[in-house]
């Protein structure tokens, strides 16, 4: 879930005036510590898709009380938006804005969040988060359901909130290192596996493992982008990690249905812990995301030979080798290397057919601005005090060039040439994120059959991460 490049966090040292402001919040459900923190929405009403409220409100009901929700401007603020396809407007006018300044949410319509929260800008998220974790014995729960982006290392990357500053992998390890409560940090947004560097203390890799303890699970790897910013409302229509994962944590598949424990419980604890519905996710999500945890983190860092694999160490990686694996008949790791080179090729050559086409659109939509803009220089700027007489006076005329002239036509058919050529990328993305999941999956298999049967200090802390991610929330 990308964001646009946000301004330089604030310092985790940010008073705790913030929450004064909001003492009567709602979302204060007990005078004791926070069990949950729930993190969620965009920079900005546009960046705020519904499906991100949709998922922070299903965290809400299935996290155990009490928690508290800081989600886009807060509550009363109309930050949420949902696609509207029935949107009304003068057909030209909206005509013109897609080719003159297209962006996501001009069919859309806004509203408040259908919960209560407080506002979740970085003062308030940093302010809370370091309010939370000074009180309590049991770990912190984090959710963060955002948008993230990528930073020049893994612990530079962010995600964005409200009001355009962001908060990094080392803000986030520099608040929790000032005290001692357990965290355990889920995250949703593009790039969210910059945060498994909280593996390490400082959130660097050179300077060993944390000293406090934490774990985390995310959607994405460090340098990938995830799926879940939807502004279709309809949940049947959406397929990410985080809404299988919290669903799984609810004992459901993604649409509610109930699952039986023996469906969910990979490690055979007889619960569903975190590290069972991130399981969920990676097998059910037909998505191009390719999640991944702090432990896997720490094993790569360590562990630089492989082993036979040891069936009886990891049952959760066994799990989406074995599921995965038939659902995509892939049922060895031969078959899967050979599907990975056979799908990375794929996808060359389809971004290279998308490539084509976009460039060809850039030129078509080069004439077809020609030719508006040579009669009509201001048409670019709905904001030039000569728009609105021009607009009106010359509506017609616009219409035609944009319906009916050579360069429209065109225009529409590189459209569609790009439309398809993109959908055929993003089928090939979600083949390609499904069969690395299996690839990983393998790996990790391997790598940690040899961490494990060799031992020592840092198997276990590999084991201490593995059983902080197996908890139950």
């Amino acid at each position: 879930m990308t964001a646009g490049t946000a301004a330089p966090s604030t310092t985790a040292s940010a008073s705790l005036e913030p929450l004064a402001s909001l003492a009567d919040a709602s979302t204060r459900h007990a005078l004791g510590p926070l069990h949950f923190l729930a993190i969620g929405g965009g920079a900005t009403p546009e960046s705020t898709e519904v499906s991100l409220e949709q998922d922070i409100a299903l965290v809400e009901q299935t996290l155990p009380a009490p928690g508290a929700v800081l989600f886009a401007g807060g509550s009363g603020s109309e930050s949420v938006r949902e696609l509207d396809p029935n949107a009304g407007g003068d057909p030209v006018l909206l005509a013109l804005g897609d080719l003159f300044n297209p962006r996501q949410g001009r069919r859309s319509r806004y509203r408040p969040s259908r919960f209560a929260s407080e506002r979740a800008t970085v003062d308030s998220v940093e302010a809370r988060l370091g309010e939370a974790l000074s009180k309590g014995d049991g770990p912190l729960l984090v959710y963060v359901a955002a948008h993230g982006d990528q930073g020049t290392t893994p612990r530079d990357n962010s995600i964005a909130l409200w009001g355009g500053q962001s908060l990094t992998v080392k803000d986030v390890a520099e608040i929790h290192e000032r005290h001692k409560r357990a965290l355990r940090l889920v995250a949703t947004s593009c790039f969210s596996g910059g945060f498994a560097e909280l593996a390490f203390q400082h959130a660097d890799e050179h300077a060993g493992p944390s000293r406090v303890a934490r774990c985390g699970l995310f959607a994405g790897t460090w340098d990938r982008e995830t799926s879940g910013c939807d502004a279709n409302p309809d949940r049947r229509a959406q397929e990410s990690y985080g809404l299988h994962f919290i669903h799984a944590l609810g004992k459901t598949d993604k649409v509610g249905h109930p699952l039986p424990l023996d469906a969910l419980d990979y490690d055979h604890d007889g619960k569903v812990g975190l590290l069972d519905a991130h399981t969920r996710a990676r097998i059910a999500s037909v998505s191009f995301d390719v999640p991944t945890t702090t432990s896997e983190r720490w094993l790569r860092s360590v562990e630089h030979g492989k082993a036979p694999i040891d069936r009886k160490i990891l049952p959760e990686d066994l799990a989406v080798v074995d599921q995965l694996g038939k659902a995509l008949g892939l049922t060895d790791e031969v078959a899967v290397e050979r599907k990975w080179k056979a799908v990375e090729h794929q996808l060359d050559e389809l971004n290279d057919v998308l490539d084509d086409a976009e460039d060809d659109l850039d030129a078509r939509t080069a004439s077809l601005t020609s030719a508006l803009l040579e009669r009509w220089p201001m048409l670019d700027d709905a904001y030039n005090p000569d728009f609105g007489g021009t607009f009106t006076k010359n509506r017609d005329a616009i219409a035609q060039i944009l319906e009916s002239s050579v360069d429209a036509t065109a225009h529409r058919e590189a459209e569609g040439a790009v439309d398809a050529a993109d959908a055929r990328v993003a089928e090939a993305e979600v083949v390609e994120a499904r069969v690395l999941r299996l690839r990983l999956a393998y790996e990790t298999l391997h790598k940690a059959s040899a961490l494990l049967h060799r031992g020592g200090s840092a198997a276990d802390y590999y084991r201490s991460l593995l059983e902080c991610e197996r908890a139950p929330p």
